[in-house]
C-alpha cells in the first residue's frame, strides 16, 4: 500500500516556531514495487483533455483575448447593491420602455410613407400628368427592337391583318354558343375559342350545355384564355324539341338577370367566322344583319341567305329555299346581332317591345329566327346592314359532319353521349 506522510498543520508549526506552511504532499511508491498502478497516479485521456482546454481558456481570458465574462464571471467578494423597487424607479423603467417601443414602431412603419410625396409635407395637390398613348405601330416597333416578339413566317401575314384592323369602339361583345357532346365538339370549341382570342376586348363568351356541365368543356374553355361563363340548361334533352332554342334562352335569361350591356351574337360552334365580323359588330346601334354563305347538303351547292342592302339600309332578302319563303325575315341564326338592352330594357327602344324576348320551341323548324327577330324590331327600317351594301361574306354556315359519325375505337363514352349520336 502507498505510504502517506502528512505535514504539520500551519497553526501547529506557527505555535512551535516551525517552517513556513507547505501544501500537502503525497509520496507514492514505485509501480514496480507495488506491482500495480494506483488510481490516483494516472488520469483518463478525457480528463486530461478537459484540463488542458480549461487551462487554455483560463489563460486567454486572463490576457483578454476571449470574452467569457458572460459565461465565466469573475467572483466578487461582496454583493452588488440593488436599489429598492420604488414607484419612481418603476416609472422611469416604464417611460424608457414606451419611448423605445414608440421609436421602434416609427422606424418600422417609415417605409410605408415614402411613396413619392413631397418632403415638405405641404397640402399641395399635384395635377396628374397625362402621357400620350403610343400607337400600335410604335409599340410593335419597340418590341421588335427588344426582341420580345417572335412569329414564324407563316403567321406574319395574319398578324399584319390583325394589326391593320381599326379599333372602332369598346362595346362589350356577348357571344352565345350552345354546344352538346359529340365526336367533334372539342375541335369546334377549340377553333371558335382561338378565333375569339384574336378579337380585341372586351368580349364575353357564354357557353351553354344541357343538364350538366362537362369537365371536358370546362377544360377547353379555360385553355382558350377568353373570358367566359359556363352555363347549364336545366331541361332534359329528351323533353325538348329543339335543344339549341332552350340553350339560347338560358343565355338570354342570364343576360337579363345581370343587365349585361353589349352586343349579343349567337355563334354556333360549327360555323366559321372572320375577324372582320367581330369588328363590325361593335358598329351596331340596335339591330344589325348581314348575309351568310351556306352549304346545302342535299344539293351540294352553296347558297346565300341574308339581307339585300342599299348602303346600310335593308331593302330586301336573299333566299333559295321555297319552304322558307313564308318567313318575315330571311336570315340565319348566325346572321344577326342586337343590343342587349332590348332584352332587359325594351321600352328604351319602342313602346311595343316584348317584355322578355325569347326563342320559341313550338314553331316549325326554320322559323325560330324570324319569330325571335319579330320580338326585337318592327320592320327593316330599324335594322342596319353590315358591311356597307352587304357586299362581303363574313361567316359561313357549313354542314361538314357525316350523318353517322362515330367516336374512335377505345373511346370512353357515357350513355348520354351514345344517345346523342
Amino acid at each position: 500500500m502507498p505510504s502517506v506522510r502528512r505535514t504539520l498543520l500551519p497553526a501547529h508549526q506557527h505555535n512551535h516556531d516551525g517552517p513556513l506552511p507547505v501544501p500537502l504532499t503525497f509520496e507514492m511508491k514505485d509501480k514496480d514495487q507495488m506491482g500495480h498502478a494506483s488510481p490516483r497516479s494516472s488520469s483518463s485521456p478525457s480528463l486530461r483533455r478537459f484540463l488542458a482546454i480549461f487551462s487554455i481558456v483560463a489563460r486567454l481570458r486572463r490576457i483578454g483575448l476571449l470574452g467569457l465574462e458572460i459565461f465565466l464571471p469573475k467572483p466578487s467578494s461582496r454583493k452588488r447593491w440593488r436599489p429598492p423597487l420604488t414607484w419612481s424607479y418603476c416609472k422611469r423603467s416604464l417611460l424608457r420602455f414606451f419611448f423605445f417601443f414608440f421609436l421602434g414602431f416609427l422606424l418600422a412603419i417609415s417605409p410605408f410613407f415614402d411613396i413619392g410625396f413631397d418632403s415638405s409635407l405641404t397640402s399641395t395637390i399635384w395635377p396628374t400628368t397625362q402621357h400620350p398613348l403610343l400607337s400600335r405601330s410604335e409599340i410593335s416597333s419597340a418590341r421588335r427592337e427588344l426582341g420580345t416578339i417572335f412569329s414564324p413566317p407563316s403567321a406574319q401575314s395574319g398578324l399584319k391583318e390583325i394589326a391593320a384592323m381599326p379599333v372602332t369602339g369598346s362595346k362589350l361583345l356577348i357571344i352565345v354558343t350552345p354546344t352538346y357532346n359529340r365526336a367533334l365538339q372539342s375541335y369546334y370549341l377549340h377553333r371558335l375559342g382561338q378565333t375569339l382570342r384574336l378579337v380585341p376586348p372586351p368580349l364575353l363568351w357564354i357557353v351553354v350545355e344541357m343538364e350538366t356541365a362537362s369537365e371536358e368543356t370546362a377544360d377547353v374553355l379555360w385553355k382558350t384564355g377568353v373570358m367566359y361563363r359556363h352555363l347549364v340548361c336545366k331541361k332534359k334533352s329528351k323533353e325538348v324539341k329543339d335543344r339549341g332554342v332552350h340553350q339560347r334562352n338560358t343565355a338570354l335569361q342570364h343576360i337579363e338577370n345581370h343587365h349585361l350591356d353589349g352586343i349579343v351574337y349567337f355563334a354556333d360552334d360549327d360555323n366559321i367566322y372572320s375577324l372582320q365580323l367581330f369588328s363590325k359588330l361593335r358598329e351596331i346601334r340596335r339591330f344589325g344583319t348581314w348575309p351568310v354563305a351556306m352549304l346545302v347538303q342535299s344539293k351540294n351547292a352553296a347558297t346565300l341567305e341574308g339581307p339585300v342592302c342599299n348602303g346600310s339600309r335593308v331593302i330586301g332578302w336573299n333566299t333559295n329555299e321555297r319552304s322558307k319563303r313564308l318567313r318575315r325575315f330571311h336570315v340565319d341564326m348566325s346572321g344577326f346581332a342586337f343590343n342587349s338592352t332590348i332584352i332587359w330594357d325594351p321600352k328604351r327602344w319602342y313602346q311595343g317591345a316584348s317584355a322578355s324576348a325569347r326563342q320559341l320551341d313550338t314553331v316549325r323548324e326554320g322559323f325560330q329566327e324570324t319569330t325571335f327577330i319579330e320580338q326585337l324590331v318592327e320592320d327593316e327600317s330599324q335594322m342596319e346592314g353590315l358591311p356597307r351594301c352587304c357586299s362581303k361574306i363574313m361567316n359561313w354556315h357549313l354542314h361538314l359532319e357525316a350523318r353517322h359519325l362515330v367516336y374512335p375505337k377505345r373511346w370512353q363514352v357515357s350513355s348520354n353521349l351514345e344517345q346523342d349520336q
